[in-house]
């Protein structure tokens, strides 16, 4: 199968296209963009100078990607939007590169935007990811690979969301939210370990009862960060998962959520 433009589509002829790319009717290619092979763009989709689509990826219709940066601070500096390869990106979901702070926002691979999500400039979000319908990105977001994202949720700038996490819909998510839990409540708060999600991805026994024991002194222990963060590291063997939650909370700016049902 060759790459087939529709007619009613527009494709700049500064825009560079792979194998097996097809534009459907009515959709906007500009200048400065490159397609991967095997990449389809549906009706009416916007894809803006400075995008960067992997392989196979699916832009379904109406999806506005590779647009300015809602920033005040943005000057028109050339930025931007990497999409990894098989992500799709679902109905009329926006994506802004990124600003000069960063130079681009990313989205990793074999990912799921579904429709109505934004993800701001800046963002960077890891492989494997899924983003519910409506959920909504600020500028500057992490998201690690494997996380899952509830439906109707907004994620404050600069926050950070671990590995493997998943958080439930609709709750608002203000503080970085640590690698491997589920998070739900309002506020936001640890739950329990991510034990359905982690055994579907191979993790094993011995690695899951550390994982659960570290964050029951984390969030059971009456402890406070500093307090808990030595703990384990006194009591717990320091596989590179265990390692991989310190390092997270080491690098928090803006702290992490607490147990779920606290209200200080």
């Amino acid at each position: 199968m060759s790459t087939h433009i529709d007619p009613r589509a527009s494709v700049s002829p500064k825009a560079t296209l792979g194998r097996n790319v097809h534009v459907a009717p009515f959709a906007v290619v500009e200048d400065d963009v490159v397609v991967g092979d095997g990449t389809s763009i549906g009706p009416g989709a916007m894809v803006y100078s400075g995008t960067r689509l992997g392989k196979d990826c699916r832009i379904f219709n109406g999806a506005s990607v590779g647009g300015p940066p809602q920033d005040l601070k943005y000057k028109g500096e050339a930025t931007y939007l990497e999409i990894g390869d098989r992500t799709v990106i679902r109905e009329f979901a926006t994506l802004n590169r990124g600003t000069a702070e960063s130079g681009v926002t990313r989205v990793g691979a074999d990912s799921l935007l579904m429709a109505y999500t934004h993800v701001a400039h800046d963002c960077q979000l890891g492989n494997h990811v899924i983003l519910a319908n409506c959920v909504a990105l600020g500028g500057h977001v992490v998201v690690g690979d494997w996380a899952i994202i509830g439906g109707l949720t907004p994620i404050h700038q600069f926050v950070r969301i671990g590995e493997h996490s998943m958080i439930g819909g609709g709750f608002r998510v203000p503080k970085d939210v640590p690698p491997f839990i589920l998070a739900g409540d309002e506020p936001l708060g640890f739950e329990r370990l991510n034990l359905l999600g982690l055994r579907r991805r191979g993790f094993s026994d011995k690695v899951i009862g550390l994982l659960d024991h570290a964050y029951r002194i984390l969030y059971k222990s009456n402890l406070n960060v500093s307090q808990a963060i030595q703990k384990i590291r006194d009591e717990l063997e320091p596989v590179p998962e265990i390692e991989r939650i310190l390092d997270f909370i080491a690098k928090s700016k803006r702290g992490i959520i607490p147990a779920a049902g606290r209200r200080d």
